[in-house]
């Protein structure tokens, strides 16, 4: 089962499916379930689209309301197979886990909270495995090198799973230093997906922040350059691109040091004045962004663009596709632009 942003479970499921990990069998809400192949089970973890991937444990049925219904859901448990779920996890490159901690949520109002689910399914598990449980009640962090489960519960069915990493997939190693307005990183992949973005092409951000886009971008074997007039974004960028094919260059979005034609693909996540401003010439006159996106794209070039869902896209384009997102309790767009 793998997570993802709300609005590109088609974006995920396209990637399970060229990476040749297994066979898709459902997509919903923010999730994507698939059967791995064994001979690509690694390969889970490399699902840039995806915020995590977890094998599923068990499905129960009959999980209603009532503070009792907590002890269906862990006598449930007591018929799984752990040892053959685990196995699983192992083969997609899960390392052995010391501790169990658990993540739960649910839809609707229910005479429990979700740390009850949290500790009724902690303990259950904790107990059959022998290892120690770790509550997350009052805001409590779990130790790194656990078994961590997540329990989802939708209407009166329970879906409980194992992270197969030992950290979230959204989480990349190479983003230690964020901005404000800093983009989640598999939503930037989807946006790369969204542009087609092949290796060798040229491809630029211009307002990149904390550099997301550009890595990502970078990782596909594209030539990629990011830009932006905050020299601490810049800063951060570089940090995190460090060992990324990325060239980085403090400019004006407003009046891009790009040749025109020059750039095959443009990615951006613009200042939207809610957590950044408009800064340089940008804060005078925005459309300047949108005349300097046409100008450096080349014929047939794409801009994939992340906006808040009501604003209009820039004039002068085509609007492809559009897909609405939400994120961090914000509703948005992509466009894909020609």
């Amino acid at each position: 089962m793998a997570r993802c942003v709300r609005g590109i479970e088609d974006l995920l499921a396209a990637e399970i499916g060229r990476r040749a990990l297994g066979e898709v069998v459902a997509a919903g809400h923010r999730e994507v379930r698939f059967v791995v192949s064994e001979t690509a089970a690694t390969g889970v973890t490399a699902l840039a689209t995806a915020d995590d991937v977890f094998v599923v444990a068990a499905e129960i049925e009959g999980i209603g309301r009532a503070r009792t219904d907590l002890a269906r859901l862990a006598r449930g448990l007591a018929a799984v197979d752990l040892g053959s779920v685990l196995a699983v996890r192992a083969r997609c490159g899960g390392p052995p886990g010391r501790s169990v901690d658990v993540s739960a949520s649910f839809l609707g109002r229910r005479g429990f909270t979700r740390f009850d689910v949290e500790d009724a399914v902690g303990a259950a598990l904790a107990g059959r495995l022998g290892l120690a449980y770790h509550p997350r009640r009052a805001g409590a962090r779990p130790p790194e090198g656990g078994l961590s489960w997540r329990v989802t519960i939708v209407e009166d069915r329970a879906t409980v799973a194992v992270r197969v990493g030992a950290r979230p997939l959204h989480r990349r190693p190479w983003k230690t230093v964020g901005v404000p307005g800093s983009l989640h990183p598999p939503l930037a992949a989807a946006m790369v997906a969204l542009a087609g973005v092949r290796a060798g092409e040229r491809v630029l951000d211009p307002c990149c922040g904390a550099g997301t886009l550009a890595i990502e971008a970078a990782h596909t074997g594209a030539f990629a350059t990011g830009m932006d007039v905050d020299p601490a974004a810049l800063a951060a960028s570089i940090h995190n691109g460090r060992g990324a094919s990325v060239r980085w260059a403090r400019a004006d979005a407003g009046a891009l040091p790009v040749a025109t034609a020059g750039v095959r693909r443009v990615l951006l996540n613009p200042p939207w004045g809610r957590l950044v401003e408009r800064a340089g010439l940008l804060a005078r006159s925005p459309g300047l962004l949108g005349q300097e996106v046409r100008r450096v794209l080349e014929p047939g070039g794409t801009a994939v663009l992340l906006v808040p869902e009501s604003r209009p896209a820039p004039s002068g384009f085509t609007v492809e596709r559009r897909i609405s997102v939400a994120l961090a309790g914000c509703r948005l767009a992509v466009l894909v632009l020609r």
